[in-house]
């Protein structure tokens, strides 16, 4: 039995973990959350969050599965990342994306060939990490036994669709390749026009006002949903339009039509336009179903970027830990960890995630109260 932590900086990371967390429960290990205040609300009742730095020791990690590229440096553990989007093509990958090594994971878990291959080059280069491909944990509610069709958010989107087209908008959040903004209207007309349902969805760290904007769209003809319910609905959408989201590549897995709006690197299976203002005309030939070479050109795509169609991604990314925590998987040397670099950012974040001062933090804190107390009161009597 194993102790694996699960790291929730961010609203995304929630669909990601939560498939690995009951395989491992299922197993017989031992889980625990470290979350912030924001998440924490969302964590299920049965879900462990750790609240200090005490708490945190005596759980005592084997390892702690990570979605975010940079955390903190302090974590206990070997450290695994699975990370948090399949988009190979918003930045450079070995200078910002996927395949940035920092030093500071001691496992990758890889989506498909893709990411696998050259990530195998850096790791025989370094000679401190391994890489195991195993899929991507969110995905598996797309093609497990088990699909999640039947939740009550699913149900509710079927019944308001009322047999209209249902239409997923999704965008990312940084400006130099989010168009959220510049669509605003013309999805505003879209929705009005009331022949299509949507979904309206933004990445979490999108800006407040753009999030606030779509979501006064809400109403007969559109919902606005979140990353956590993202995976569960894309069963249910029938076409996706977006911009360089990583959305665009979860979708491709389900050979569904997809309309993009300057797409950073559109590819052969994208209708991708230039403008706002022929979303319309793009998503009507999408949805005419006149697409047979495109359906072929999704199909290679998604072999390269997550060959796995079987539901059992999790599963491999727990069978990678354990053999990694147990020693059958190991790399040629050690990593070095390098805990106070960028100290200042790493005491931030763990702050941020352990909201309640450890022992040590809250013995002091009393005992420095209390001489202040004492000195307040002498002042007082003289």
């Amino acid at each position: 039995m194993s102790n694996y932590l699960l790291l929730a900086s961010e609203l995304y990371s929630l669909p990601i973990l939560r498939p690995l967390a009951d395989e491992a429960l299922a197993r017989g290990h031992r889980v625990a959350w470290l979350a912030c205040d924001a998440l924490a609300k969302r964590l299920r009742p049965q879900e462990v969050r750790l609240r200090s730095r005490r708490e945190l020791r005596l759980f005592s990690a084997d390892a702690t599965f990570c979605t975010v590229n940079e955390p903190p440096r302090a974590l206990p553990g070997l450290q695994i990342q699975v990370f948090h989007g399949l988009n190979m093509h918003k930045r450079d990958p070995r200078r910002e994306g996927q395949l940035r090594v920092q030093g500071l994971f001691d496992l990758y878990c890889t989506h498909g060939p893709a990411t696998t291959g050259p990530l195998r080059e850096v790791a025989r280069e370094r000679g401190d990490f391994v890489v195991v491909e195993t899929g991507w944990p969110k995905i598996d509610v797309l093609f497990g036994n088990e699909p999640r069709l039947g939740e009550a958010l699913g149900e509710k989107v079927l019944a308001a669709a009322r047999g209209r087209p249902i239409v997923m908008y999704t965008s990312t959040f940084n400006p130099p390749m989010s168009q959220s903004r510049e669509c605003l209207q013309a999805i505003e007309t879209l929705v009005q026009r009331g022949d299509r349902y949507w979904l309206l969805c933004l990445h979490p760290l999108s800006a407040p006002d753009i999030v606030e904007r779509y979501q006064e769209l809400v109403g007969e003809n559109a919902v606005f949903v979140d990353a956590e319910s993202l995976p569960g609905l894309l069963p249910i959408t029938q076409a996706l339009v977006g911009d360089t989201t990583s959305v665009v590549d979860e979708f491709a897995l389900l050979g569904k039509p997809i309309v993009t709006v300057r797409h950073h690197k559109p590819q052969p299976f994208m209708i991708d336009v230039r403008g706002p203002q022929h979303i319309d005309e793009a998503l009507t030939a999408a949805l005419s179903g006149d697409g047979r070479q495109r359906c072929d050109w999704m199909k290679a795509y998604a072999e390269t970027v997550h060959p796995y169609r079987d539901g059992r991604s999790a599963a491999r990314v727990l069978d990678a830990a354990d053999a990694l925590v147990s020693g059958a998987l190991a790399s040629p040397q050690r990593r070095t960890r390098w805990f106070w670099h960028k100290r200042r950012r790493t005491r931030k974040q763990m702050h941020a995630l352990l909201p309640a001062p450890g022992f040590v933090a809250d013995f002091m804190s009393r005992m420095q109260r209390k001489l202040n107390h004492e000195w307040a009161g002498g002042l007082g009597s003289g």
